[in-house]
């Protein structure tokens, strides 16, 4: 049979174009078919990849709308499904893999129910019989990935060693050498890593500091088929500013502007088990890192026991910044841990000719034994930002202790940061990349404290579990947090600013950069979700929430602490609390629809009338001119704010 597909592939068919949304942002008017064509086409056993252009006439074309059209050069892989779908697994929230679903009509039910399947791997034992005895068997068809011959040589190991890492998790499903990785063959001209046979590591000679997983899943059942995780050599500069920051202080291979061989490669080992962890089809798992007790992370037995830093190396965990220069050598990096083996065993386990309705019913209960283990806890990277447990680059279960300690280390690290970043005959460039990386650091643990304020913990249950799915933090933890910002980020940390090493770069913009920073933390601390999610505490708690007005009071007293004594304001507080008061100033005068005509823009308003009151009582206190005049600007924005005829 031939089959004219030039059509397909060359016009704008909408599956393999340019999307909805990206021809309304662009403004798109039609595709100019005479500057649109077909590049290339390439079969394999099991796909078909199309290369093509797409020139598109837009009236907001990006880079330059003056031209009126851009064109955009699309690849499009078409794969061939197995004959016989594998046995899908139903997917649970309370367990973090990636999922398809889709509306099946063909259920006896009363509605048009949905179902969801994960996304897995078809591993099944050659040996069932002793499988089923708890033996460890190998698979049917092993999982191999190959490194793209384009890797520079001496980081291959260490790619290779990041796939083979996961052995110890299938084990627990009950296979033994499920997945592997291995180099591409040499002068083989029918290998290519665009056959969808092959997954493959690919190496991109490219200055974008990241890595990726992906994989391509059969949607009737879950299956993965494919997948070809991307790392470019830029996630070397990612990592070892990572490395530098959370490590240096405590250890001394950390302390250099370039790291040995081995400490990268035991570095980008890292980055490849977090990618083929997803490549095995699990999500992120944010909550993960919080369920070791903070001062266990300083003990080198407890770590190394646990197998790294968090249960999960699915997390955004990174490294230990936890531990103090006194804890000896204390574990670093994350590693294949319980919930890995635990979600891995979840996913992989075969169960015979079993039927989908009794793996779902066994599979729950498994779920139900490690439920009230925090060690197994899933928490979803989107969905929940306001959980605190369920954060990006957070470690253990108190962010306050956790921060402090974060804190500690990096006044360790300033003081020293220009002789650990000497390279001789450069300029002051990586003095100041790894700068902003202590400042970046230090604006993380801000964020990891502040989720805790208005925060809401989601636990996921189903009818056999007791207890509330969504519940508020505690009042005295959402008070500590607030006491913690003001203390650390809100009265101006000058230890930040260490002047023999800021002036080797800093044109004079640094002060304003943190600032930002102080405007971007207050902000978000007074933003009207968080704001309602407080009230929503004091609706369902009453006493014992911590309430807007307690909220707002702390943070007015933390700002405006000076005026009650008549003490020196500096010019970081100055513009802070000046955003105070523009921030107030957004809340009073946002439209009732927005604020669902809650209370925060009386309290907003009442906050500000009382600040007007405090700030005329202070000025007499004041000769300094650039402080008397600080403190009448204030008014004078409070009025316009009040006032605004």
């Amino acid at each position: 049979s031939l089959i004219d597909v030039t059509d397909f592939f060359s016009k704008d068919v909408p599956a393999l174009g340019l999307p909805q949304s990206a021809k309304t942002t662009y403004r798109v008017q039609r595709l100019d078919e005479s500057r649109s064509y077909i590049d290339s086409v390439r079969s394999f056993p099991i796909n078909i990849e199309a290369t093509t252009v797409k020139t598109y006439i837009a009236q907001n074309a990006p880079d330059d709308s003056s031209i009126g059209s851009f064109s955009v050069e699309f690849n499009t892989s078409m794969v061939l499904l197995p004959k016989e779908p594998m046995q899908p697994r139903m997917f649970d929230s309370r367990v973090g893999f990636f999922s398809q679903s889709q509306t099946d009509y063909g259920l006896d039910v009363q509605k048009a129910e949905v179902t969801r399947y994960i996304k897995r791997w078809r591993l099944e034992p050659k040996d069932e019989a002793a499988y089923l005895r708890g033996e460890l068997v190998e698979p049917k068809k092993q999982i191999v990935y190959y490194i793209d011959p384009a890797t520079p040589k001496k980081w291959r190991p260490y790619l290779i060693e990041g796939v083979k890492d996961w052995n110890v998790a299938f084990e627990a499903a009950g296979f033994k050498n499920a997945i592997t990785c291995l180099e591409a063959p040499e002068n083989d001209p029918d290998w290519s890593p665009e056959d969808a046979r092959y997954s493959v590591i690919r190496y991109y000679a490219s200055n974008i500091p990241n890595a990726y997983g992906p994989h391509v899943a059969d949607p009737r059942s879950g299956e993965i088929i494919e997948s070809d995780i991307g790392w470019y050599h830029n996630v070397m500069s990612l990592v070892r500013n990572w490395f530098f920051v959370q490590t240096a202080a405590v250890h001394p291979d950390a302390r250099r502007s370039e790291f040995s061989d081995e400490v990268m490669g035991q570095l980008i080992r890292f980055v490849s088990s977090h990618e083929i962890g997803h490549t095995l089809g699990l999500a992120h798992n944010f909550g993960s890192s919080h369920a070791y007790p903070v001062d266990s992370l300083r003990s080198a037995a407890f770590v190394k026991r646990m197998g790294g830093t968090a249960p999960s190396i699915m997390d955004y965990a990174r490294f230990n910044y936890i531990a103090q220069p006194e804890d000896g050598d204390v574990g670093l990096y994350p590693g294949i841990g319980p919930y890995d083996r635990w979600a891995i065993k979840w996913g992989y386990s075969w169960f015979g000719q079993k039927s989908l309705k009794w793996e779902t019913s066994e599979l729950n209960k498994w779920t139900l034994e490690k439920a009230d283990d925090p060690k197994y806890f899933y928490g979803r990277q989107t969905g929940m930002p306001e959980d605190p447990r369920s954060q990006s680059e957070d470690l253990g279960d108190d962010a306050i202790k956790a921060s402090a300690y974060g804190i500690a280390n990096l006044k360790r690290i300033l003081p020293q940061i220009k002789t650990w970043t000497y390279s001789e005959g450069e300029d002051y460039a990586d003095l100041r990349t790894l700068y902003n990386e202590v400042i970046n650091q230090f604006s993380r643990y801000m964020g990891h404290v502040r989720a805790s304020i208005g925060g809401v913990y989601e636990t996921p249950k189903t009818y056999e579990q007791s207890g509330a799915v969504y519940t508020h933090v505690p009042e005295a933890r959402q008070k500590a947090a607030t006491k913690f910002i003001i203390d650390q980020a809100f009265y101006t940390p000058h230890w930040l600013f260490v002047n023999d090493e800021l002036n080797k770069f800093d044109d004079g913009s640094f002060n304003l950069r943190f600032s930002s920073i102080q405007s971007y933390l207050l902000g978000s601390i007074l933003e009207p979700m968080r704001l309602s999610r407080v009230m929503n505490n004091t609706t369902l708690n009453g006493s014992k929430a911590y309430s807007i007005d307690e909220l707002f009071k702390d943070v007015q007293n933390g700002i405006w602490s000076e005026i009650q004594s008549g003490k020196n304001i500096d010019s970081y507080r100055r513009a802070l609390q000046r955003n105070y008061i523009e921030r107030l100033g957004v809340l009073v005068n946002m439209e009732a629809s927005q604020m669902a005509a809650s209370d925060i823009q009386p309290i907003a308003r009442h906050q500000l009338t009382l600040l007007q009151s405090q700030i005329k009582s202070a000025v007499p206190r004041y000769s300094n001119l650039i402080l008397k005049a600080h403190l009448k600007d204030a008014l004078a924005r409070i009025d316009k704010i009040l006032d605004p005829k």
